[in-house]
């Protein structure tokens, strides 16, 4: 809803990602079978690289439990269990969303941004819900003032 241009104006400079060098093998005999989907022989951790470039722990991916910092909030979250199917649920329920409040949305003369108008009954205004939630008395980060 956001693309404001026709996606087959060019490449993606973003996906554009720089390579290791090749490397020739000692052997060409003993390459292995090539694989869809398995690992790159010269860049075999792409992922791990990137996250190590932004300044990240690339050890995280290794693990297959919840980094203790993250626990108190996954427990919250889950405290009613998780239903099954849920990422397919809300996305259909998204899609029939988007096309029963974009029916008319979608006849422009000029590209435009349709993302705040389909949404805009589900957006918060953050300084109010800041100044409900302070005077409710829930402790607050500090905030940058209303004007």
């Amino acid at each position: 809803m956001r693309d404001l241009a026709d996606p087959s104006a060019g490449p993606e400079e973003f996906k554009i990602l720089p390579n290791k060098p090749l490397v020739a093998p000692e052997n060409y005999k003993t390459l292995p079978t090539p694989t869809p989907g398995s690992a790159n022989l010269v860049d075999a951790t792409p992922k791990k690289d990137a996250i190590a470039a932004l300044g990240g722990n690339p050890s995280l991916l290794d693990a297959n439990t919840v980094p203790s910092s993250d626990k108190a909030l996954v427990v919250n979250a889950t405290r009613y269990g998780v239903p099954a199917g849920i990422r397919a649920q809300t996305t259909t329920e998204d899609e029939a969303f988007r096309k029963r409040r974009g029916r008319f949305s979608n006849i422009r003369l000029f590209k435009t941004d349709r993302y705040g108008s389909v949404y805009k009954r589900q957006t918060l205004d953050a300084r109010k819900t800041l100044d409900a939630s302070r005077s409710a008395g829930v402790k607050t980060p500090t905030a940058p003032p209303a004007n």
